[in-house]
């Protein structure tokens, strides 16, 4: 059941999209983890750079999507840039529309 929650927390979290790049949070590699224990989620994400001018808006947005999940009372989102947000985290479908090119 947690898998199955941690799951629908990261598909409703593909409604916050970035401002600046125009794609999602979970696409983007944003979000490093997702735990569930009993009703409360714990989020730990990033963002491009820690001077980024959207990160509150980010986190709130991934606070807002996942207390949307039936199952979850509580949201805790922590922000880490350790380790460091890069372009390797983008998800490869959408790297190629943003112009990232894939190194072998």
């Amino acid at each position: 059941m947690t898998a199955e929650i941690i799951n629908r927390i990261r598909d409703a979290m593909r409604i916050v999209i970035d401002p600046e790049l125009g794609q999602n949070i979970v696409d983007l590699g944003f979000v490093y983890d997702i735990t569930v224990v009993g009703p409360v989620a714990r989020i730990t994400m990033t963002t491009t750079s820690p001077g980024c001018p959207a990160s509150s808006f980010l986190l709130e947005g991934a606070r807002h999507a996942a207390e949307g999940v039936e199952g979850v009372s509580s949201v805790d989102v922590e922000m880490t840039f350790d380790p460091p947000w890069t372009p390797s985290r983008i998800d490869p479908s959408v790297s190629t529309s943003l112009g990232f090119a894939t190194i072998n």
